[in-house]
């Protein structure tokens, strides 16, 4: 039962997205006061997703090492439940997402800093944290893609959801009221 050091990877970029989450969740920001709190930005809701998938990731490993040579059918099942969910949510919300923060983000930046990440937010966030955000996701979420076998679902069913994810989360910040 020895651990493999895409294993030893992955409780490790849990843990630095728990200590992000909870670095970002004590910034007292006026903007955390508001309609939605940090929920309303997307930057946070991929934080979430990521901690959440990479959390299913650990737990499929662990419940790997457990169950390897059991014979238990049921374990076994249960196992290849808990893996098609992390390939699935991989697939539909860990890396388009992911994706699209990153990407938009330092483009915007890039572009217009003012428009997406004002200098004001300096006096917030600090510039590690801001990276663990923006940057670190991409080459957490490429790791994870280059270490491990994923089954992915249909074209189909994976742009559904990531289309009603979208526009879950347009709505809810459009119309407020739905909330």
């Amino acid at each position: 039962m020895a651990l493999v050091p895409c294993q030893v990877l992955r409780v490790a970029i849990l843990l630095s997205y728990c200590s992000i989450l909870c670095n970002y969740k004590a910034i007292e920001m006026p903007s955390h006061q508001t309609y939605g709190g940090s929920w309303k930005f997307l930057t946070f809701i991929n934080l979430v997703i990521q901690a959440v998938f990479f959390g299913i990731c650990v737990l499929t490993d662990l419940s790997s090492l457990l169950t390897r040579g059991s014979g238990n059918q049921e374990q076994e099942r249960q196992l290849k439940k808990l893996i098609s969910l992390r390939d699935w949510m991989l697939a539909v919300l860990a890396f388009p997402i992911g994706f699209f923060v990153v990407a938009v983000f330092w483009i915007i930046y890039a572009y217009d800093r003012e428009m997406i990440y004002p200098k004001l937010l300096d006096n917030f966030i600090p510039g590690w944290l801001n990276h663990g955000m923006h940057t670190m996701v991409l080459p957490f979420i490429l790791i994870e893609m280059r270490t491990s076998h994923h089954a992915y679902p249909s074209r189909s069913s994976g742009l559904a959801a990531v289309c009603i994810f979208s526009v879950g989360y347009i709505l809810c910040n459009i119309f407020p009221s739905l909330n």
